[in-house]
C-alpha cells in the first residue's frame, strides 16, 4: 500500500508537511478544521504537492527530511511534484 508526504501552503505562507494514505481525504479534514493543530491555527490555502512512497517507513523518512527544509526548499520540493 502506497503511502504519501504531502505538501500544504497554508494562508499565512507557511508550508505544512505530513503523510497519509488517502491525501485528499486528509487535506479535505486539514480543510475542515479536524486535521492537525497545527492546520487548525494555520488555515491550508492550497494543496502542494503529493509524493508517493512504497510504504509507511519510506514515507515517514521523508517527512522528517522535508521537514528539515527551509520554506524556500519545501516550495522547490513542491514545484518539482506540483499537484493540482
Amino acid at each position: 500500500m502506497a503511502w504519501f508526504v504531502y505538501l500544504i501552503e497554508c494562508r499565512d505562507g507557511s508550508i505544512y508537511t505530513g503523510i497519509a494514505i488517502d491525501v485528499d481525504a486528509r487535506y479535505a479534514a486539514h480543510k475542515s478544521g479536524k486535521g492537525a493543530r497545527y492546520t487548525r491555527s494555520h488555515p491550508p490555502r492550497r494543496l502542494l504537492a503529493a509524493i508517493e512512497y512504497p510504504d509507511r517507513s519510506a514515507a515517514s523518512k521523508a517527512e522528517y527530511q522535508i521537514k528539515r527544509l527551509s520554506p524556500g526548499g519545501k516550495r522547490d520540493l513542491g514545484r518539482q511534484h506540483r499537484t493540482r
